[in-house]
């Protein structure tokens, strides 16, 4: 006989030997490569106990079943996440797409500040709203446009994140906009910019999409020139 308990001997048509001493890695490993184990040797179930720090002593199969029931909760949890995303989304597109239909009919530069003040703010809950012209009696002043125009569409006619405090004052004035999505309008030349504020500083962030921005820049593009008689 031999003096080492476990020594392997002659193999098992379960392709292990059935005499040698495995250590815990190799008994995982081997469960991990057939998962199927207990369910072809249920009887093994009476007898496995794993030790569960609320519930003492608890059979593999209800510590199975726990692990599924909250991959589950979570499973579910992630689906009403993306459930209420697509609701808001779905809201936040009506919301752009009546507030495009009411600029085309606008008559005038105020109107069109109205039509956006009262949409944005209130239908979508943002801080605040502003339309600064390049021309016209209360446009900003050159070396102001310029700045923005060099500073904050220097590749695309969009900007979101924060404005230095000497920006946010010549474009919201003393209204609040700890974030703000900025959109530069017109086609052949720069007309004027359309500012948002929010008073959330994570709202607009440099990696949103501009979609529904885009539209809003084309129609304001297509707008105003008429109304400033450009």
């Amino acid at each position: 006989m031999s003096d080492v308990i476990g020594h392997a001997k002659t193999p098992s048509g379960n392709g292990y030997d059935e005499d040698k001493t495995l250590s815990a890695r190799e008994v995982a490993d081997f469960l991990r490569a057939h998962p199927d184990f207990f369910a072809r040797h249920a009887d093994l179930l009476e007898d496995i106990r794993i030790p569960h720090v609320q519930k003492g002593s608890v059979s593999l199969v209800e510590v199975q079943s726990e692990q599924l029931r909250k991959k589950v909760r979570q499973l579910n949890y992630r689906l009403s996440q993306l459930i209420s995303i697509a609701k808001q989304n779905e809201k936040i597109y009506r919301v752009y797409t009546d507030l495009n239909v009411q600029l085309l009919t606008c008559q005038s530069v105020a109107e069109i500040q109205l039509r956006l003040e009262e949409v944005l703010q209130e239908k979508l809950d943002l801080a605040s709203v502003a339309l600064k012209l390049f021309k016209g009696p209360h446009a900003l002043p050159e070396l102001q446009r310029r700045l923005f125009v060099e500073k904050r569409f220097k590749n695309e006619p969009f900007f979101f994140g924060r404005l230095s405090q000497h920006e946010r004052q010549l474009l919201f004035g003393d209204a609040v906009a700890e974030s703000a999505a900025l959109i530069l309008i017109g086609n052949d030349e720069p007309l004027a910019i359309a500012a948002i504020g929010s008073n959330d500083a994570s709202h607009f962030t440099p990696d949103m999409d501009t979609l529904l921005l885009k539209q809003l820049q084309q129609v304001l593009s297509f707008v105003l020139p008429g109304l400033l008689k450009y």
